[in-house]
């Protein structure tokens, strides 16, 4: 599977049932995938091998030229927009040039659409850098990754490419208290012969305990959408996944569920 990539820096907008009517902005190598993991269902496919990555970004003014200019031409057309979300190719922060593009965005969407919001999909894995931090926290939907409630599923369903285990990336997101919304998917399988399965008593459970330390703001909960890279996938469906949303609602914790 070679994945759904994009081709540009700015894309859409797109009507999101999360985000509303959202333009997307990717930081990342255009039509390549780049990321800190490697999920077993990622729709982008395969996270390659730095040696054969062959990775050139945007430049920190090439986004805002980009973004500038699909702005103003949605403003002069009356475009409704809800958000600018950060997503693309794979993990956003990874840019160089993360914090000080949040900074240029929060300009432009103040000078062309000062009641959209501005939205960050991230898997947390570089959130412990001071600078994507500060950043994350100028954002209005800072939306971070937690598929799993222990290591071994962790390792097993977004397959880091990078030396990180759980207990990094919880640390990473308590800086976030009050602050984030956590997402999560859902999902069981086999892959090279091994069972995954996050959906399990045991697995919600101590997902559960961490959304208690994590304290977010609100929790998205979805299943898989699109063929996924790895073979024998399957999507958990809408009731079990209502039934875990029940679980996090308990908390306290405003949650919704994306079919």
């Amino acid at each position: 599977m070679n994945g759904f990539l994009f081709e540009q820096i700015i894309f859409g907008p797109i009507k999101s049932r999360r985000l509303g009517i959202s333009l997307g902005v990717n930081l990342l190598p255009l039509n390549k995938k780049h990321c800190t993991f490697n999920c077993l269902y990622c729709e982008c496919g395969w996270t390659k091998p730095k040696k054969e990555a062959c990775l050139t970004y945007p430049t920190r003014e090439e986004i805002q030229q980009a973004l500038d200019e699909k702005l103003t031409a949605m403003r002069k057309k009356r475009a409704m927009l809800d958000a600018i979300t950060f997503a693309g190719n794979g993990e956003p922060t990874l840019h160089k040039d993360f914090a000080r593009i949040i900074d240029d965005t929060i300009g432009l969407r103040d000078k062309h659409y000062p009641f959209a919001r501005i939205a960050v999909l991230s898997n947390g894995s570089l959130a412990g850098k001071p600078e994507v931090a500060s950043a994350l926290k100028k954002v209005d939907q800072n939306i971070l990754k937690l598929d799993a409630g222990n290591e071994e599923t962790f390792q097993q369903i977004n397959n880091p490419r990078m030396k990180i285990s759980l207990d990094q990336i919880i640390s990473n997101l308590s800086q976030f208290k009050g602050q984030m919304i956590v997402q999560s998917l859902f999902v069981r399988g086999t892959h090279e012969g091994k069972p995954f399965d996050n959906t399990t008593p045991e697995e919600v459970n101590a997902w559960l305990e961490y959304l208690k330390i994590l304290q977010p703001k609100g929790v998205m909960i979805y299943p898989i959408a699109r063929a996924t890279p790895a073979e024998n996938v399957e999507k958990v469906d809408l009731d079990e996944l209502q039934k875990i949303a029940g679980k996090v609602e308990e908390l306290g914790i405003s949650t919704e569920v994306y079919s």
